[in-house]
């Protein structure tokens, strides 16, 4: 059985940066497929970034220039930076695990607020 658990939310002035943890418990880490998704109110879930098990990135339009995923196999860690915050950015983040099966944390809140 594999949990996800996020942390690193919080309030952050447009402009500004934070850094999203998310630890897998489990076994296998290096051969899942991470990503992170957001849900803004009264919106779909959406794709943020992925990162393959091979180190590989992936990331929406919106988000490219300012966000970087990476993952620690050692810490069985994904990572997502956020650079140059946005009011839009505000959102509940998810963290994603897929491989043979398909978890996901329970988010945590970022606003981005002046």
């Amino acid at each position: 059985q594999v949990q996800l658990v996020e942390s690193g939310g919080g309030l952050v002035q447009p402009g500004g940066s934070l850094r999203l943890s998310c630890v897998f418990s489990g076994s296998a880490f290096n051969r899942y497929t991470m990503g992170w998704y957001r849900q803004a109110p009264g919106k779909q879930r959406e794709l943020v970034a992925t990162m393959s098990p091979l180190g590989t990135g992936n990331y929406v339009d919106s988000v490219k220039d300012r966000f970087t995923i990476s993952r620690d196999n050692a810490k069985n860690t994904v990572y997502l930076q956020m650079n140059s915050l946005k009011p839009e950015d505000t959102a509940v983040y998810y963290c994603r695990a897929q491989y043979l099966f398909d978890y996901w944390g329970q988010g945590t809140q970022v606003t981005v607020s002046s």
